[in-house]
């Protein structure tokens, strides 16, 4: 099995409302040519092509279909898609690399989740039989978990809004955040309700975005760029899909495919958490203390585009080797209702 490694990676800015297509294709030309600018590598060299999106969302069968118009219909390309975010695209690739079916793959994910009410959109991911006709939305579904462990004492309020008063002030410092800001924990909690208890600041932004990302074999990796981030652990797992069958106060997926792809000694995780308290879950599911820089972007609380985030966290935390500041990191990518479905990938500098 060969090792892969990151060796590219690339990002729209993220944005409340884009004016182009929801097939991705005006967001994703540009970050294509960027990713093939820094990694000096063109269409011909990729011999792998996977995205992840949502039909659901772009509101037309086959969105994927015509997001292939940005890499261009000639020559023919060996391509994928899943329908998810691009985190699992990129799990696909990993595999096309380890077994040694081809040596590079470039994985990209989009959403434009300004072109309808993305609430409601995300409430057909739970069981059409019972759920799905109550039509209860993904910010409602995530203030029930909120509460949970407000009740049960896991986190307070204030808890909360240090989450996201810190990730604002992160994000101060990505040119690619749609929020940023130094805004204090008072001033935070003295803002009002959108679904008690989760506040504006708890719930990460309606966003339109993409990201893509280039894998290659680690052996060729090294050619391609002087710092490559070893993928050394990918892992995913899923929990219940049936919202009373699981403590929503936990994450037992998170935690398995951390204790199956072995996190000791990371220094920076990137964790894909749509809401403040999701965070202080998955910090619980994997373990991570004090020691371990949280989302220096600012994670998905500061711009959350659909179908590439979790994507993103995987390329803000290969950045961290790329640019020399961590040797190994952590990064996470969610998918699903209330954290139901997880994957850790671990990063080395090759």
């Amino acid at each position: 099995m060969h090792d892969v490694a990151v060796v590219g990676f690339a990002q729209a800015p993220n944005v409340r409302r884009t004016t182009g297509t929801t097939n991705g294709v005006e967001m994703l030309v540009p970050i294509f040519a960027e990713a093939f600018t820094r990694t000096g590598l063109s269409k011909a060299d990729i011999g792998f092509w996977c995205s992840g999106s949502s039909d659901y969302l772009a509101g037309r069968a086959f969105s994927f279909i015509s997001a292939i118009d940005a890499i261009g219909a000639f020559p023919p390309i060996n391509e994928s898609h899943v329908e998810m975010d691009a985190a699992w695209a990129l799990y696909e690739a990993w595999l096309k690399i380890r077994t040694g079916e081809v040596d590079t793959a470039l994985v990209y994910g989009f959403g434009k989740s300004s072109a309808g009410q993305l609430k409601r959109v995300l409430a057909l991911q739970l069981d059409p039989y019972t759920v799905a006709p109550l039509w209860p939305d993904s910010i409602s579904i995530a203030g029930l978990q909120a509460r949970l462990g407000l009740d049960a004492g896991l986190w307070s309020e204030k808890d909360l809004a240090e989450v996201a008063a810190r990730s604002r002030a992160d994000a101060v410092s990505n040119p690619y955040a749609q929020i940023s800001g130094t805004a204090g924990v008072t001033e935070l909690l003295d803002a009002p309700y959108v679904a008690n208890p989760l506040r504006a600041h708890d719930i990460a932004p309606v966003t339109d975005g993409a990201a893509v990302m280039i894998l290659a074999a680690a052996d060729r990796a090294k050619d391609i760029v002087d710092r490559p981030a070893v993928i050394t652990a990918l892992e995913h797992r899923v929990d219940s899909p049936v919202l009373g069958a699981r403590d929503l106060t936990r994450s037992p997926s998170t935690e398995a495919a951390a204790k199956a792809a072995g996190i000791d000694g990371v220094e920076v995780a990137e964790l894909h958490a749509p809401f403040t308290h999701q965070e202080l879950i998955l910090r619980t599911a994997l373990g991570l203390d004090e020691r371990v820089r949280i989302n220096p972007s600012g994670g998905a609380l500061t711009g959350n585009p659909m179908f590439a985030a979790g994507l993103a966290r995987i390329g803000e935390a290969a950045q961290q080797i790329f640019t020399g500041k961590a040797q190994k990191v952590l990064a996470h990518a969610t998918s699903g209702p209330a954290l139901q479905q997880n994957l850790v990938a671990v990063l080395t500098a090759g």
